[in-house]
């Protein structure tokens, strides 16, 4: 959080009348203009409510930014911030016109809450001001337009590129070369293809690029394993020497800054894209925006080349076999049809005649004009229009029509895709029609009981804390008292115990609702250091589990800018953790460590390992970290207590990782940055 400035706001005018400075305002009342700002904004999106507001973040930084550049004039303006916000909308999809209304609304803001001053601004305080919000506005408009010109010019040559139909490994060399001809630092670049478990190099430009060619490693190993694994992209400042970089072509001497991106077609994996620099340590946003784009552009003609393939594979199998294809059509329960190039039925189903309530007969030679009503040409017509003229396939469109015997409307998912010969001739074209209503329904029924069920658990963990604060206070009454003896004490203590425990349940409770209807866990940092609080946190539960010996282990600079209420709850939910799972009789071990840009920390203990099929969701929330055969231990624990792990760390911009086998035992690891991470 920024600290308040301490210089004055006011200052002697020439009559002896105190006026106001505009830089000295804005420090002194951006917590207003901020609340004025944020409320404003949520109005301006009403409609997009998705979007994540990049200013609302930045807005005191920004606010303080402006403020120097109204004392020291352009020279005091910088780039960074500015720049920043222009990637980002551009990044988001935002247009022109959308960031310009956002500072016209910041300018609305600022201007109002000086109206609202009872003192004036200094003379030529005002046009300063004004001057100010237009060099930032200048230079947010001017990035925003030079970068989305970029994307725009890389776009137009990427499609040029595809217009002779050349193969994947072709099409994937020219796009890449592409980027290095867009960003003057890169040199080096390469795309990945995802086979039989490994990764596989299947285009590459650049240094290196022949040595590249072909090979191949793990999905999961190294640099370009953790792009794969964490699906996400991810930035090295030296390639050469980095350890994690075990691809030869990287290692070439000199190369510094790395940057890797995945694949993705929705959630699965196709591959990952790198590229390389010898010149900077770090891309620019300009540079990672191209490439992502671009990795995103040749992620779909990766997706379309795999479907026209399959497509085509289907065609010569269906013209090989017609009866196969009749018997297969027979059996399908979704409705399936072939029409010629005027748009006449040459096949169908029986599933097709139950949907649109039309016999098969009916619908043989003749057209979609012919028997179709009204309301659902409307609807197709574009769609067959789209893929007769373009020859591209029309997928998954829904629409809500009245087909079919009972004329009630009913929700329907359409698909129209070309069919060729081998050589590319157009046939016509195919069309399968599903009817998802119930499956509407049922969704939207599991969505509500899912909402439900949170907002259940977010009242009842809110109930619940008063007549349990009730029951602690009173155990700690009773355990003053003079006249108990030993039983007695020990029922206190139970109940005491007991009601810790409640209480780490609800504080649970309440965070994953926070999480999930509250836009996430709030955390208020501060500087410390992790040793101290972890050891005094180990303390704690030391007195609460004296049965267990806690090991705590210390190396390094563990200093840093967390929330250390929230570090001990991490602490807390692991050595929970371990104490019920771990074998009992060994030590539970935690070790807090130093690095040069974080600290980890790792709880540790022996036990039974955690088994594969739930290693994958370890971390979802209501999810056992094992399966004990002790049913009394399955109901301890609501499983959400690595959930808020992994979210706590997220939120400080760390992760967790796990691993767990039997010979080594079972390892927690919280990576924690050592100050927030810039954007």
């Amino acid at each position: 959080m920024l600290e308040p400035d301490s210089r004055p706001v006011n200052t002697e005018g020439p009559d002896g009348d105190r006026t106001l400075r505009a830089a000295d305002f804005l420090r002194a009342h951006r917590q207003e203009i901020l609340a004025d700002w944020e409320q404003a904004m949520h109005a301006l999106h009403a409609d997009h409510s998705d979007r994540h507001s990049w200013l609302m973040d930045h807005m005191p930084e920004l606010l303080i930014a402006l403020a120097e550049t109204i004392e020291h004039g352009p020279e005091g303006m910088g780039t960074a911030l500015w720049d920043e916000h222009a990637l980002e909308r551009l990044d988001q999809g935002f247009d022109l016109g959308e960031v310009a209304s956002e500072y016209a609304l910041l300018r609305k803001c600022v201007l109002r809450r000086l109206e609202s001053e009872p003192r004036t601004l200094a003379p030529g305080e005002l046009e300063r001001l004004e001057e100010a919000l237009d060099r930032v506005v200048t230079r947010t408009m001017t990035c925003f337009s030079q970068a989305r010109q970029r994307i725009l010019q890389a776009l137009d040559r990427m499609s040029q590129a595809t217009l002779d139909g050349p193969s994947v490994d072709t099409l994937l060399s020219r796009l890449l070369s592409v980027l290095m001809e867009s960003a003057l630092a890169v040199d080096a670049a390469a795309m990945l293809m995802l086979e039989d478990e490994r990764l596989v190099v299947r285009a590459a430009v650049g240094l290196g690029a022949d040595k590249a060619l072909g090979s191949s490693l793990g999905w999961d190993e190294g640099f370009m394993g953790q792009v794969a694994t964490h699906r996400k992209p991810l930035a090295l400042r030296s390639a050469s020497t980095d350890p994690r970089v075990v691809l030869r072509a990287l290692k070439a001497p000199g190369l510094r800054a790395l940057y890797g991106v995945p694949l993705m077609e929705e959630d699965r994996l196709l591959g990952v894209a790198y590229m390389a620099s010898r010149t900077a340590f770090l891309f620019a946003e300009p540079d990672t925006l191209l490439f992502r784009t671009i990795a995103q552009r040749a992620t779909a003609y990766l997706v379309q080349a795999r479907l026209q393939a399959r497509e085509r594979a289907a065609r010569v199998e269906a013209q090989r076999s017609l009866a196969q294809l009749d018997a297969l059509l027979a059996a399908m329960p979704l409705g399936v049809a072939f029409m010629d190039l005027d748009l006449r039925v040459l096949r169908s189903n029986q599933a097709m005649a139950d949907i649109t309530g039309v016999p098969v007969e009916a619908q043989l030679g003749r057209t979609l004009h012919e028997f179709a009503l009204k309301e659902t040409l409307q609807v197709l017509e574009p769609l067959v229009r789209h893929v007769m003229e373009t020859g591209e396939p029309v997928r998954a469109h829904e629409f809500t029509s009245s087909v079919g015997a009972t004329r009630k409307p009913r929700v329907y998912q359409v698909s129209y895709h070309p069919v060729k010969t081998p050589t590319g001739e157009l046939l016509g074209l195919g069309c399968t029609l599903v009817d998802i209503t119930e499956h509407k329904q049922t969704e939207a029924k599991l969505q509500r009981a899912v909402d439900f069920r949170e907002q259940l658990l977010a009242v009842l963990g809110h109930d619940l804390r008063n007549p349990l604060n009730a029951i602690g206070a009173s155990a700690f009454q009773l355990a003053r008292a003079q006249e108990w003896g030993p039983p007695e004490r020990r029922a206190v203590d139970r109940i005491r115990k007991a009601t810790a425990r409640m209480g780490r349940m609800i504080n649970d409770i309440l965070d994953f609702a926070r999480s999930r209807l509250g836009g996430g866990i709030p955390v208020s940092r501060q500087r410390m250091n992790l040793a101290e609080v972890c050891q005094a946190a180990l303390e704690e539960l030391q007195v609460s589990h004296p049965e267990r010996q806690l090991v705590f282990e210390a190396h390094g600079d563990t200093w840093g800018e967390w929330d250390p209420d929230r570090v001990t709850q991490v602490l807390g939910n692991l050595v929970a953790n371990a104490i019920q799972h771990g074998q009992e009789g060994v030590p539970v071990r935690t070790t807090v460590r130093g690095e040069p840009a974080e600290v980890v920390l790792e709880v540790h203990n022996l036990g039974e390992p955690i088994p594969p099929e739930l290693m994958a969701r370890i971390f979802d929330p209501f999810k056992a970290t094992s399966a004990p055969k002790d049913p009394a231990k399955k109901t301890r624990s609501l499983g959400l207590g690595l959930y808020i792990v992994s979210q706590i760390a997220g939120v400080h911009g760390g992760r967790v990782e796990v691993r767990s086998t039997a010979r080594e035992g079972t390892t927690f690891t919280v990576h924690w940055p050592r100050t927030r991470a810039s954007r």
